[in-house]
C-alpha cells in the first residue's frame, strides 16, 4: 500500500514538473529550435523517455493494485469465515458485540476492495 501511495505521489510530482511554467518555457524554446532531423513536429527522445517511464509506472502501479486486491480478498474471506463461526455459536437471543465489530470490519474491507477494483480514476 505504501508503494502504491509512493508511486502516485511520484506521478503527481513528475506531472507537476512537466506542467510547471518554467518547464513550459523550456519546451517552447526547444520547439523553436530547428530539429536535427528536420522534422519539428515529431516526438523527441525526451518525450519517448517520459512516455516509457509513465507506462512503466502505470504497469507497476497496476501490479501493486492487483497484489493488494489479492491480499485484501484473502483477508475478506478469513473475516467472513470468522463471522460465520461467531454467528453459528450465538443464539437467537444474544448477538455478540464481536459479531457486530467483525461485520463492520468486513464492510470496510469490502468497500476498500470495491474501490481498488474500480482503479485509480
Amino acid at each position: 500500500m505504501r508503494s502504491l501511495i509512493f508511486s502516485c505521489v511520484l506521478i503527481v510530482f513528475l506531472l507537476a514538473l512537466t506542467l510547471s511554467p518554467a518547464s513550459a518555457q523550456k519546451v517552447e524554446r526547444l520547439q523553436q529550435l530547428p530539429s536535427q532531423s528536420g522534422d519539428q513536429n515529431g516526438p523527441t527522445d525526451a518525450d519517448d523517455a517520459r512516455a516509457r517511464i509513465t507506462h512503466d509506472m502505470e504497469k507497476r502501479a497496476a501490479k501493486e493494485r492487483v497484489a493488494a486486491l489479492k491480499s485484501d480478498t484473502d483477508k475478506l474471506l478469513k473475516l467472513s469465515v470468522e463471522l460465520k463461526s461467531y454467528v453459528d455459536k450465538s443464539d437467537e437471543n444474544v448477538l455478540s458485540l464481536t459479531v457486530i465489530k467483525k461485520a463492520e470490519e468486513i464492510e470496510k474491507l469490502a468497500k476498500s476492495v470495491k474501490d481498488k477494483m474500480k482503479g485509480p480514476n
